[in-house]
């Protein structure tokens, strides 16, 4: 299995500045007309740029960030090329409420993450996105509704990133199994509807969720932090 490693910033850890941006960076930025899509975009490329970094131990001084462009290939999925040259590495981007997080292997897999803040989901909105069989899993644990609606989604999310579709695809097209609530990081799956079977995992962050999907089966995602602290 490839290793898998992810990282978390927060809005106030984005530089005021751009000079970490590359020029096709910049280009794109230039195109965003509203604040908040703007302030997002810059936090998720933030993110990206440094998890990259810190996995392939490059300083992570504007100058060198400047070298690595985080851009949005034909599907939509972001690649990362460093001086114009794409590399291998795979790369998942998610942010919510001020915060993102990205999840990078360093070799070409199909790959998805999401974080999603733990919410009320309604009846409408699990009738109208959910499967069946979620729907029941939802159903059966109404104590914890909020939390297994936004698992629920939240994975959703994610293999539908892992197979380069997104929302454009019909959410019932993906089915999520997953096991009970972990420590750390737990198992799941999500079965398509073509009969594919995606692995991945989640884990329960503060008031969030975190789920990565992704094909070939997955290693429970290293903390960068961690992975920082070795390398000094």
């Amino acid at each position: 299995m490839p290793d898998v490693f992810w990282f978390e910033q927060r809005q106030e850890d984005v530089p005021e500045n751009d000079d970490w941006l590359s020029s096709g960076e910049l280009a794109v930025l230039s195109r965003l007309v509203f604040l908040k899509r703007r302030t997002e975009w810059r936090l998720g490329r933030w993110t990206a740029k440094c998890a990259f970094a810190l996995v392939h131990q490059i300083p992570r001084s504007s100058d060198h960030l400047a070298e690595i462009e985080i851009r949005a290939s034909v599907s939509g999925a972001p690649e990362v090329l460093v001086r114009g040259q794409r590399e291998e590495a795979t790369i998942s981007i998610s942010h919510s409420f001020g915060a993102a997080i990205t999840v990078i292997v360093p070799t070409k897999i199909r790959l998805g993450c999401d974080l999603e803040r733990i919410e009320h989901h309604t009846e409408a909105f699990v009738e109208d996105y959910f499967t069946c069989e979620e729907r029941g899993l939802a159903h059966s644990r109404p104590l914890d509704w909020a939390l297994l609606t936004t698992l629920i989604w939240s994975a959703k999310e994610s293999a539908l990133k892992a197979l380069q579709v997104g929302l454009r695809a019909d959410t019932r097209s993906v089915s999520v199994q997953f096991m009970e609530h972990p420590m750390s990081w737990a198992a799941l799956r999500v079965v398509c509807a073509q009969g594919e079977t995606l692995h991945g995992w989640w884990r329960q962050q503060d008031a969030a969720i975190v789920t990565t999907v992704g094909a070939p089966p997955l290693q429970a995602p290293v903390r960068l932090s961690a992975f920082e602290k070795k390398l000094s």
